[in-house]
């Protein structure tokens, strides 16, 4: 298994936000976790990065336990992962080249004319050729999204770690969005994991789909799996129903 999460739980003083959640992520495949605004789906991406620790339970990365690992060892299997920030994370003083190429200054091994040669190609990736020039206030959202894509797969990572990548982006752009989530995975061969609530988004990009919901992993499936099952809460995410999802009687 590439992925392994095994019991994790994770609290923020009072709040008990992951309460023995467990999960196995596939070598290829994209799986995305589904579920509602502060379900947790954020803090389970950053377990994984090794940006928070749990409080008990197991993270395993190939064969690395991320949060036994000590700093230089994280910064090593970092280089791995690339992680789409919700909001695209771009600095606003760099351009969109300097911005994808901010990775690979600090890796060993990299001169500029190597540097350039691969922002060139991983904007091209990413369908925005010619824009390396730009500054982020002088691109669209989606455009933005692309950018922090391409900065991203820069370092050529084994694993993609997806936040809300369609937050806020409008159906066509979102649908944009999707299918350079597929071409990662088609083209590059990476693993992917994506936290999303839009369940459209969802069904397009991924091979299987997990429910998050009361810290655990609810539900695990195929979207054609997804979209036959029986259970009650599953239903009432995929559908809006909240009668359904918070278990209301309906009298």
């Amino acid at each position: 298994m590439s992925i392994r999460l095994q019991e994790l739980h994770k609290a923020f003083g009072p709040k008990q936000v992951l309460k023995g959640f467990t999960l196995k992520v596939r070598d290829g495949e994209t799986l995305a976790i589904v579920g509602p605004s502060g379900s947790g789906k954020s803090v389970l991406l950053k377990h994984v990065a090794g940006l928070l620790r749990p409080d008990s339970g197991s993270i395993f990365v190939d064969t690395y336990s991320v949060p036994d690992l000590g700093r230089k060892e994280l910064i090593q299997l970092r280089r791995r992962i690339g992680y789409v920030f919700q909001f695209a994370a771009l600095f606003d003083s760099m351009t969109v080249s300097e911005n994808v190429g901010m990775g690979l200054r600090r890796m060993p091994g990299w001169d500029a004319q190597a540097i350039a040669a691969r922002v060139e190609e991983c904007l091209a990736l990413v369908d925005l050729n010619g824009l390396g020039d730009r500054y982020p206030a002088q691109l669209s959202g989606g455009q933005r999204k692309r950018a922090g894509l391409a900065r991203a797969i820069a370092p050529s990572p084994k694993f993609l770690l997806y936040d809300e990548p369609t937050t806020g982006l409008d159906p066509v752009t979102t649908t944009v969005i999707d299918r350079l989530i597929l071409r990662m995975s088609d083209e590059l061969g990476v693993t992917g994991l994506v936290v999303t609530h839009d369940m459209t988004s969802a069904y397009r990009v991924a091979d299987r789909i997990t429910l998050l919901h009361d810290g655990r992993a609810r539900f695990t499936g195929t979207p054609d799996e997804v979209r036959s099952a029986g259970d009650e809460v599953l239903r009432g995410f995929v559908e809006g129903d909240p009668d359904l999802y918070f278990g209301f009687r309906r009298d």
